[in-house]
């Protein structure tokens, strides 16, 4: 992390007259962090960007990605008590944010693993400012990151394709786009992914579309012998609970903006070692 959005963190939760952390006698303390609950670990990067700003000392046994048990300790710390104070309600909010995202994510590619090799995506519904924690905590949960933004990949949504149609949209894409860049299509029916195909793009994307309906789209582009290297995903309003039935379907990707916005934030403290009672 950036010292700017260290900083930045750090004012929008001391403020300017800071009296809370400084009751305490400022002198070196042990404490730990630990979990109240079963998780998948992220965010260990993040905490030791602000326990290093602090200069206090943090060891961990645990990597993102790794299950952590109940009442496991993810980090144990030596530093000042005033420092350890300052950092404690930011790192704990980035952590039990990014490990309820890795938890859910774990989830839903475990679900889908069973069925088929899908990948499970994230989307750009993240929370603003905070994307590549979001995303960086979906890929500890195993799912992938999708697009960290507009650059990396060219895509034609249901807006353009109202204003231009497809054709003249993927025709714009190519004379702008990278060589590098792939070009993903959101499609609304079967006649539209098609069409997305025959014209060369590189992702399909069935959008808003029902187990179903999707499966039927699928029947369709195979019996079209459409390329190979073209991948279909598919995407819109998918929670965990739908993950059987569109990984039945044969789709490549599952994208789902729920990883982030639904996630529940796990139960993640911290505990002085000299005193019984948590701050």
């Amino acid at each position: 992390m950036l010292i700017a959005d260290i900083e930045y963190f750090l004012e929008e939760d001391l403020g300017y007259n800071d009296i809370s952390c400084t009751l305490v006698p400022d002198r070196e303390v042990e404490a730990t962090i630990f979990t109240k609950e079963e998780c998948i670990l992220a965010g260990t990067d993040v905490a030791r960007s602000f326990f290093d700003y602090f200069g206090i000392s943090a060891m961990t046994t645990y990597a993102d990605g790794d299950r952590v048990p109940e009442g496991g300790i993810i980090f144990s710390l030596r530093g000042s008590s005033v420092s350890i104070l300052r950092t404690e309600r930011i790192v704990l909010n980035f952590l039990g944010h990014l490990c309820g995202i890795a938890t859910l994510t774990r989830r839903c590619v475990d679900a889908v693993a069973k069925i088929s090799d899908a990948r499970v995506a994230c989307t750009r519904k993240t929370t603003p400012g905070l994307r590549k924690y979001e995303k960086l905590a979906v890929v500890a949960g195993g799912g992938d990151p999708h697009r960290f933004n507009l650059s990396d990949t060219v895509m034609i949504k249901d807006n353009h394709v109202g204003m231009m149609g497809i054709e003249a949209a993927l025709r714009s894409a190519r004379q702008k786009a990278s060589f590098t860049q792939k070009i993903e299509v959101e499609v609304e029916s079967t006649a539209d992914a098609l069409q997305a195909a025959a014209l060369g793009a590189d992702i399909i994307m069935l959008d808003n579309m029902g187990p179903h309906q999707v499966a039927e789209t699928m029947a369709c582009l195979r019996k079209a012998r459409i390329p190979g290297h073209i991948m279909i995903e598919v995407s819109g309003g998918i929670g965990p609970d739908d993950l059987a039935g569109y990984a039945s379907t044969g789709v490549n990707v599952i994208s789902m903006g729920s990883l982030v916005h639904q996630a529940r934030w796990i139960d993640i403290s911290l505990e002085f070692s000299s005193q019984k009672s948590k701050i």
